[in-house]
């Protein structure tokens, strides 16, 4: 295993910026003597939220304009106090499809990621946490992202306010716990949600 101080930084060049991510390149000389470029895209630290909430909660919360859609699944259980996970539907232009999705979003300056992650359950699903754990910290597709996420276990879900931002246009949905793991792993799925729910699961929260 070569060690860090085998590679020498000879510059590195930010190429370009946007309002979602800075990219560019290191030029390194490589253990071997070689130099090569190193491309890369630096985006903020993110949060996913596995939250849990007790089917109760969502039926006392159906006549709110901005709360949850309840049993969009049509099993009938909403109501019955069963617990079920928060999901989001959402279209992403990137890929031109259409997720079922954990709630994600950016960490803000001077948030902790469980700060981050009630915010952002709030805002998109229209439900506030009065329990929070962070399960895990990692960084995202090092060959090519300088990109921090963590998973964040939320509980105790309270009716808040649903405030989107302009580029969301999300459908709040929820599945039963028990369901969860294998509703996501069908296709369309993605990375995030994927190792939200594995990871909860693995800490024997699902």
């Amino acid at each position: 295993m070569t060690a860090p101080d085998e590679w020498e930084l000879l510059e590195e060049r930010t190429e370009y910026e946007t309002g979602w991510y800075d990219g560019g390149y290191d030029l390194l000389e490589q253990p071997d003597g070689t130099e090569k470029r190193y491309y890369w895209a630096e985006l903020p630290a993110a949060v996913v939220v596995v939250a849990r909430i007790d089917g109760s909660v969502l039926a006392d919360a159906e006549g709110s304009t901005d709360a949850s859609d309840g049993d969009r699944d049509g099993d009938g259980d909403a109501g019955a106090g069963k617990d079920r996970l928060l999901f989001v539907e959402q279209y992403r232009p990137t890929i031109r499809e259409t997720h079922l999705e954990l709630p994600a979003g950016i960490v803000e300056d001077g948030e902790s990621y469980t700060q981050a992650a009630t915010r952002e359950l709030e805002e998109e699903t229209g439900f506030r946490p009065t329990s929070t754990a962070l399960l895990q910290e990692y960084a995202v597709s090092t060959g090519v992202l300088r990109h921090d996420r963590a998973i964040v276990y939320a509980e105790g879900l309270e009716p808040g306010e649903r405030e989107l931002d302009n580029n969301e246009f999300l459908e709040v949905t929820t599945v039963p716990v028990s369901e969860a793991l294998e509703r996501v792993r069908g296709q369309p799925t993605n990375d995030a949600t994927l190792s939200g729910l594995l990871l909860a699961k693995e800490d024997g929260l699902l």
